[in-house]
């Protein structure tokens, strides 16, 4: 215990309320806004906003879910996140640093990805857009390795949840705008004579100019990190240890992390592990759907654009929110249940929603649900990934947990349109509700060995 008064220690320790937030006022956090938007707007861009594109196109369900896979860069950045957090790029390293360079470097990548995405019509060939959708998911997944070391070596660290916020602030714009700007982009773009044909053949009302225009907007977006990274100063060199050779360098790398993991946890760990492979199964399965079967069900983009990229993103914070309360409360186990619970439970809500066709009000009850759903289980699933973490090996741990988090849940979903031509919408939702039982148990038997670790701490 201090032996600091209460009052005394405040004062003396911590700044007042106006200082504190004028952190938020600082450059540092301004323009980690303003690098969040540019990490949040590639995502959907290669997943769920393409395959609303894609299936008013008139491609079939199976291959939109084997395009899915795209996403798996993202389950995979860790491999590369050595290179990116040691290797110097000579031209971009001499004229702007270490970590500018390397996002400069990705934002190129995705930027590219994007326009070629917007060139490229899926009716006449599909593989051109699915080089140009993993030139972007790899670029995105770059620059995201590459910001998170921009943003820790920014600002000291009593300033790192005020750079965290700004970012997630600016990230969830960019999701607003990748997400319902390009539909309504899109919408704006469309010839009024060809999209009054909504009601032809799939395929019939699509038009590539129109998406053309939303996908050059939004390479254009881009240009809001570019800038940001050129005018920003590169933050201060970290002395790094060199290792004395190749064998060195990886086991201090890749090897160690798993090593102080399995050593903390032993047999445990692998309980933990299939945790942490399966626990966001449910959602992220059937999110893939998600797009085409609001194409299928009549929705306009507007309908899509307001209700799921307006009402979901907002719906997701106050769920994120509530969560990160209620685990503060009643602790992250507990509320992870809840969240396994509630995000299988708001998949049976979909089966109804596929019942009543195009009903504007039931898509409103059901997005909504889900997202506060999805948002409770994310806040919950985050701290207890970030219990999880040795603070030495911090950053690569919490990369290769969420990468982990991905990768089953990312390959069955490529199998999900093949399941919707099979056996319709309805059982496909109810099937990924089922998806999440599994998942109950093995939150059950978690809390049951962390409260026995907690047990065996105390005696």
């Amino acid at each position: 215990m201090s032996s600091v008064p209460p009052a005394e220690s405040t004062a003396a320790g911590s700044p007042p309320w106006r200082d504190a937030l004028k952190v938020y006022l600082e450059p540092a956090t301004l323009r980690m806004l303003a690098l969040g938007f540019s990490a949040g707007l590639p995502l959907l861009l290669v997943l769920g906003t393409l395959s609303f594109r894609l299936r008013e196109a008139g491609i079939d369900r199976a291959t939109i879910g084997y395009l899915s896979w795209v996403g798996l860069a993202y389950g995979f950045k860790w491999v590369w996140a050595p290179l990116v957090d040691r290797l110097p790029l000579p031209p971009l390293t001499t004229l702007l640093g270490r970590r500018r360079g390397w996002l400069l470097l990705a934002q190129g990548m995705v930027i590219a990805g994007l326009v070629g995405m917007a060139v490229n019509d899926p009716r006449q060939g599909l593989m051109p857009m699915i080089w140009c959708a993993l030139l972007v998911a790899f670029g995105s997944a770059t620059q995201d390795i590459a910001l998170d070391a921009f943003r820790i070596e920014s600002a000291e660290t009593r300033k790192q949840a005020a750079l965290a916020a700004a970012y997630q602030t600016g990230y969830r714009l960019a999701m607003i705008w990748a997400g319902a700007g390009v539909l309504w982009v899109a919408a704006w773009a469309e010839v009024a004579p060809v999209a009054a044909a909504a009601g032809a053949a799939a395929g019939a009302a699509y038009q590539n100019g129109a998406w053309k225009t939303a996908y050059l907007v939004m390479a254009g977006s881009m240009f809001v990190g570019v800038l940001t990274v050129l005018l920003s100063p590169e933050p201060a060199k970290r002395s790094l240890s060199a290792p004395r050779n190749a064998a060195e360098w990886l086991r201090d790398v890749l090897v160690e992390p798993f090593a102080d993991f399995i050593r903390r946890y032993k047999w445990q760990a692998v309980l933990i592990l299939s945790l942490i492979a399966i626990y966001r199964i449910s959602d992220v399965v059937m999110g893939i759907m998600a797009n085409p079967f609001y194409v299928d069900m009549g929705f306009t983009k507007d309908e899509v654009a307001t209700v799921s990229k307006i009402y979901g993103v907002v719906m997701t914070l106050v769920g994120a929110f509530v969560g990160g309360v209620l685990s503060m409360r009643l602790g992250v186990m507990r509320v992870l249940m809840l969240g396994a619970v509630l995000s299988a439970a708001s998949n049976l809500l979909f089966a109804w929603l596929a019942s009543r066709g195009h009903d504007l009000t039931a898509l409103i009850a059901v997005v909504s649900a889900d997202n506060l759903a999805g948002g409770i289980a994310s806040a919950a699933f985050i701290a207890y990934l970030s219990s999880l973490t040795n603070i030495s090996y911090s950053a690569t741990q919490y990369a290769l947990f969420s990468s982990l988090m991905l990768l089953l849940p990312k390959f069955i979903a490529g199998y999900s349109g093949v399941f919707v031509d099979a056996y319709g919408y309805s059982t496909f939702f109810c099937a990924t509700a089922l998806l999440g039982v599994p998942v109950l148990v093995l939150v059950a038997l978690a809390s049951r060995t962390l409260a026995a670790r907690a047990d065996s701490g105390k005696s």
